[in-house]
């Protein structure tokens, strides 16, 4: 049942262990892992920071004719605490043609695709040009302390001579009209997250206070709604919409290709209608509200309110950059403190790009892949540290009305089967023909 040729059945194992994170508890996901590849014949060394959160590395050798290659994956998944699922979510049912459950898309279908490929690589006896070593890690979505940043800190060696790795994500169709495309993951943004404090006169409930910590609040609120940060073009999002620009017919494409005119960006974007959604983050940095903690009793009105904001940079700025274009925004108000930054890694190393394109040309002509720059962040950045480019490669022919970042980290999160199938043999096309 759970062997390299029905990948969607490992799926449906994977995703039937609630590896919630927090708290994680990852060990039984891993141990299930563990058993596939040494029931395959290959070793595998398990580490871990924590017994209940390990990591496992198992490696193929090659023939040296090329450095190592990376496939990695995560296997923690986010909450689904106050969402309302048509499916259980860690039933791991398949229904009307698709595998249902928290994990399907983000990332146990593509640890399901890279594990397969690989045990597949061993039964067949496939000698690569460089090793291929195979890392599913834990807490991925909680910042990889017990996970990949723990590896690249303290087990680096294991990863010695590796320069490029497959992970997430990219890989997925999307469309542009009537256009299909396929993203490859190069690049990533940047973790940088703020905090707002706003001040005021604090007094008793039953005397409204106007202007105080609130109010200032409400405004900050409504000015960030409102209004985008400055719109910047990146090479690899230069190169995202020129390509799409010139597939679409006109006047589509010189809509799309506007978007590269800083000073016509935004205003394109607000015709797009919901198309923009796919280019919005994308040009600019973004800071989205969280969590607001003011007040202590009813009857008091505060003199302090705090809000935290999930602020993403993009690749090659910095924070004092997402500084100054909030201050610009807002005015003097509120105290503005980056409270943590996480630089993303270095601008992309294409060498393998046309390989992998030349890979979903060859699975599905109608698409036409394209780079893609992550709004948000991965493991990557991690790998990163140690010299290694990741390609976003986890292949998945979706249909034209499935909005796969809308539904990932979503209720009723679900991926179809032969999404799976189709990703497998993607990564397993790369195997063989990387480096050669």
């Amino acid at each position: 049942m759970w062997t390299y040729e029905n990948p969607a059945g490992i799926l449906q194992r994977l995703i039937q262990f609630d590896t919630t994170n927090p708290p994680g508890n990852e060990r039984t996901c891993i141990e299930f892992v563990t058993g596939l590849l040494e029931a395959a014949g290959i070793p595998v060394t398990v580490l871990a920071k924590d017994p209940q959160r390990p990591n496992l590395i198992a490696r193929l050798p090659g023939r040296g004719a090329a450095p190592p290659l990376l496939l990695y994956g995560h296997v923690d998944v986010v909450t689904t605490a106050g969402q309302d699922w048509q499916h259980p979510p860690f039933g791991g049912q398949v229904i009307d043609g698709y595998i249902w459950g928290r994990g399907a898309l983000d990332m146990k279908g593509g640890v399901a695709m890279l594990l397969s490929a690989f045990l597949k690589a061993k039964a067949e006896g496939l000698e690569p040009a460089g090793d291929l070593i195979l890392a599913i890690v834990s807490d991925e979505e909680q910042g990889g302390v017990y996970g990949a940043r723990y590896l690249v800190e303290e087990q680096a060696h294991l990863f010695a001579g590796v320069k490029y790795a497959i992970g997430e994500f990219g890989g997925f169709s999307l469309f542009v009209g009537e256009q299909k495309f396929y993203t490859i993951g190069v690049a990533e943004k940047q973790i940088c997250s703020l905090q707002a404090v706003f001040r005021g006169p604090a007094g008793h409930g039953s005397r409204p206070i106007r202007g105080g910590a609130m109010a200032k609040l409400a405004a900050f609120l409504q000015k960030i709604d409102e209004n985008r940060l400055p719109a910047h073009i990146t090479p690899v999002v230069q190169q995202l919409i020129e390509q799409i620009s010139r597939a679409l017919p006109e006047p589509a494409g010189s809509m799309v290709a506007a978007l590269l005119v800083p000073g016509q960006t935004d205003a394109v974007l607000a015709a797009m209608g919901s198309q923009a959604a796919l280019f919005d983050a994308i040009l600019h940095n973004t800071v989205s509200p969280t969590i607001v903690r003011g007040g202590d009793a009813l009857n008091v009105i505060p003199g302090e309110v705090t809000l935290r904001l999930d602020g993403r940079l993009l690749p090659g700025m910095q924070p004092e950059d997402m500084l100054l274009e909030l201050r610009d925004l807002v005015g003097e108000e509120p105290e503005l403190t980056v409270t943590n930054y996480e630089p993303g890694p270095p601008p992309p190393d294409m060498t393998h790009f046309d390989t992998l394109m030349g890979i979903l040309q060859e699975l599905d002509p109608a698409g036409i892949p394209i780079p893609l720059m992550l709004t948000g962040v991965t493991d990557g950045r991690h790998f990163a540290h140690l010299g290694i480019q990741t390609y976003g490669f986890l292949p998945m022919n979706l249909p034209p009305d499935f909005a796969f970042t809308r539904t990932m980290h979503a209720a009723d999160e679900r991926i179809p089967v032969e999404s799976v199938q189709f990703g497998t043999a993607g990564v397993f096309r790369f195997l063989q023909q990387y480096g050669n």
